[in-house]
């Protein structure tokens, strides 16, 4: 990855961040976007002291023009982009039938058009390097959890897309990487938005139990390096993907069963 341009999107928090720090530390150079201006400049100042290469610009990936401003940067300061991941997301914990239509709107404009957006403003400067768009994606964008509908939504919606695009560029070298996290230590449960779209608040699960931001992002970075198409995290997340192949219904039960258990669940 040496001297190859990363565009980050989601960079200050959970998996972002930790893909930031994992491609500066790998000789690449780094732009992150994210909204809180703050903690951009903050990251970024830590990883000029230990010695990378990175720029930065205050990103809301709902805004078509701040996605378009985050590509243009890299451009302005590096002149090319080789790598852009779609990090950004946000979660959700509510019933269907209890939440606000404009939440599940709201996944979609993170989630889903975010990566749209970016993909968007990106792809010419990817193609022009032969190289490589992520999206980030998670164990619900393959198997549709309960009392998350928007979030699954959104990131079955993210599948659909890039696989569309792997497709329509066969033929000029594009690598398109699908990734898959299972449940992983950051703070997307703790601002998971409830019914009325306020944050969750505490994370309903073990956090200290989960893979770490950290280990995700050596996963993808290697994945990035292999140009794989597919990377499923975790193994409970693998035992999950496989069996819904076989036993779709019982594995449905079971993962009723399991969230329903969580503390504060808005389903028994």
């Amino acid at each position: 990855m040496q001297n190859k341009v990363v565009v980050i999107t989601g960079a200050t928090s959970g998996i972002g961040k930790a893909l930031a720090y994992e491609f500066a530390g790998r000789g690449a150079k780094v732009v992150m976007g994210a909204r809180t201006h703050g903690k951009l400049v903050e990251i970024a100042e830590d990883i000029k002291h230990k010695g990378g290469d990175v720029a930065y610009a205050q990103t809301d990936v709902t805004k078509e023009e701040d996605c378009k401003n985050l590509i243009l940067t890299a451009i302005d300061v590096f002149g090319k982009i080789d790598i852009l991941i779609n990090n950004a997301g946000i979660s959700m914990r509510a019933l269907l039938e209890d939440v606000s239509i404009r939440v599940l709107k709201q996944l979609m404009d993170v989630n889903f058009w975010g990566t749209v957006y970016c993909t968007k403003y990106a792809l010419a400067h990817i193609l022009k390097e032969k190289g490589s768009i992520v999206a980030v994606s998670s164990i619900g964008g393959l198997i549709g959890l309960p009392g998350r509908t928007g979030y699954s939504a959104s990131k079955f919606a993210i599948n659909g897309f890039m696989e569309s695009l792997r497709t329509e560029n066969l033929n000029k070298n594009l690598h398109v990487l699908m990734a898959f996290p299972g449940f992983t230590t950051s703070n997307i449960r703790n601002t998971a938005l409830s019914a009325d779209g306020s944050p969750q608040g505490e994370s309903p699960r073990e956090e200290e139990k989960m893979m770490t931001a950290e280990q995700v992002a050596r996963e993808i970075y290697s994945a990035i390096s292999k140009r794989k198409n597919k990377l499923v995290l975790t193994t409970l997340g693998k035992s999950m993907v496989l069996v819904n192949k076989y036993f779709p219904a019982w594995l449905s039960k079971r993962v009723f069963k399991t969230m329903a258990k969580e503390p504060g669940s808005p389903f028994r």
